[in-house]
């Protein structure tokens, strides 16, 4: 795919998901962006898969932008909430593709990194289905974490299919178009979480704050106060590290505990082989658990099918899959549709 191409391709993927600006700044930026100037010199030589599904080029150059904006740049004069035309708008990223030149080559070196808080609507609900199920606490791990905000999410609320799930003292709400029934009331007892990102971020620091908030898209304020709300009460530690490698070196059956590792949006990048490694330390571990010392894997994952993601879930002792619905891959709705007991399997393959 060429550079242009994975701008255009991108465009589709912002209007898809909500965004008219990230959608026109796309769009522009395949229409107009030359190879003159350090960074237009860079995007354009750039090897490799450019797109959604590689490495994000398009979303690099708009997340450095965006930073641009966050830190006070006069960019932001024509980013929302302001209004300006395509000539005025582009005129300015053109500028600032000029002018902080440094800045922007920094921030096309590192893969985007979307913490979508709204995500964690799919894992209060298939947490609770488990909880129902298995009775027990939970102890979380975390593949391709970024900054561990969706391990907090026993610390947020889901309004779901009329129905509430969460602590009354919740640091948020979610509030996603919930098609279906609701899901199960239980209480989520979490006595311990950890995650893995190749290059985790420290929500605490301002460096942090910043690469977080720069990847959300400019004409999206909500998603900015859920980011921050979370940021509030991040607490789970986020190891650097080989996602498999590090499974394997915690995830256990232990008596009394649900082991629950999960992954949203994540289990997709990873190459073919990594892939491999993370079923069969999987499957090792649950060929240990026992009813009363389980081992579970909720994913939030790109299938091949459409719209949007699978949602399913692992059970062991018996190993089962479980299909629980589909939702939009930034958390915006779920379609809930859990598999009967005779239907386990159905619907879910392993992502």
């Amino acid at each position: 795919m060429s550079l242009r191409a994975a701008f255009a391709d991108q465009a589709r993927h912002c209007a898809a998901l909500g965004s008219p600006f990230m959608a026109r700044l796309m769009t522009l930026a395949g229409d107009r962006l030359t190879a003159d100037g350090p960074v237009g010199e860079r995007l354009f030589a750039w090897e490799g898969d450019l797109s959604a599904s590689g490495q994000s080029v398009p979303l690099r150059l708009a997340g450095a932008l965006h930073a641009l904006v966050l830190t006070g740049d006069p960019l932001g004069r024509a980013y929302p909430p302001a209004e300006a035309d395509d000539d005025t708008l582009w005129a300015a990223v053109d500028r600032a593709l000029h002018d902080r030149a440094g800045q922007v080559l920094d921030w096309l070196d590192r893969p985007p990194q979307t913490n979508e808080v709204r995500r964690s609507a799919a894992l209060i609900a298939a947490a609770s289905w488990l909880a129902a199920r298995v009775g027990l606490p939970l102890r979380l791990w975390e593949l391709g974490a970024s900054a561990g905000l969706n391990l907090m999410f026993d610390r947020f609320a889901l309004q779901a299919g009329g129905v509430r799930l969460g602590p009354e003292d919740a640091a948020l709400t979610l509030a996603p178009d919930w098609r279906g029934p609701p899901p199960p009331v239980a209480p989520l007892r979490v006595l311990g979480r950890r995650g893995v990102d190749l290059a985790p971020i420290d929500p605490q620091t301002a460096e942090g704050r910043l690469r977080l908030l720069a990847y959300l898209w400019p004409d999206q304020p909500a998603r900015r106060a859920l980011t921050e709300a979370a940021i509030a009460v991040a607490q789970a530690p986020v190891d650097q590290g080989d996602a498999v490698d590090w499974l394997a070196e915690r995830v256990r059956p232990e008596e009394g505990v649900l082991n629950l590792c999960c992954h949203t949006v994540a289990w997709q990048y990873f190459p073919e082989e990594t892939k491999a490694r993370g079923e069969a330390v999987l499957a090792a571990a649950g060929a240990r658990a026992t009813p009363s010392a389980p081992v579970a894997r909720i994913a939030m994952e790109a299938d091949g099918r459409a719209p949007g993601a699978a949602i399913g879930v692992q059970l062991w002792p018996a190993g089962a899959t479980v299909a629980l619905g589909r939702a939009d891959f930034h958390g915006r709705w779920i379609d809930w549709a859990p598999a009967t007991e005779g239907q386990e399997g159905v619907g879910w393959t392993s992502l």
